[in-house]
């Protein structure tokens, strides 16, 4: 699913007018966890500049104190690795079904639904025969609870 999203991402021409600096698909490079449509290293972003900063996934890149925007996918019939970050998460399911796992139950979200994760312990497992595709963002936040895991 990953390469058939496309990515529009705007900028400044040579004049410095708007126009679209990348227009074709969130690369793709092999991550089994994410994509990046576009990141940032830090807050308030620097909208300068027409570099493409979708870089292969790292789970470090989730402290960067920047903003992450991605796909993420959850391969069929696979077990929650539960973990917590300093950070707040948005979530929209695009495709199929999982269950975020909590430390006191469980919910089972799917396609159209969006979910806020707010630095808590919590794992994504997927039960079903289908994958399921999110539209992630990622944004630094103080920890909660236990605090970050990963």
């Amino acid at each position: 699913m990953i390469s058939t999203c496309r990515r529009v991402v705007t900028g400044l021409d040579d004049e410095g007018r708007s126009c679209v600096v990348i227009d074709g698909p969130i690369p793709d490079f092999e991550s089994a966890i994410a994509a990046y449509a576009w990141r940032t290293e830090s807050l308030p972003a620097d909208n300068s500049g027409r570099e493409d900063t979708a870089v292969p996934y790292e789970i470090d890149h989730l402290h960067s104190g920047g903003s992450n925007f991605a796909l993420c996918t959850f391969p069929p019939c696979t077990e929650a690795y539960m973990h917590a970050t300093d950070t707040i998460d948005y979530l929209v399911v695009l495709k199929g079904r999982v269950c975020m796992v909590l430390e006191a139950g469980e919910v089972t979200v799917g396609a159209g639904d969006f979910v806020v994760v707010r630095g808590v312990m919590h794992g994504w497992r997927n039960p079903f025969d289908e994958p399921c595709v999110c539209a992630v963002v990622n944004l630094p936040a103080g920890p909660v609870g236990g605090g970050r895991t990963i």
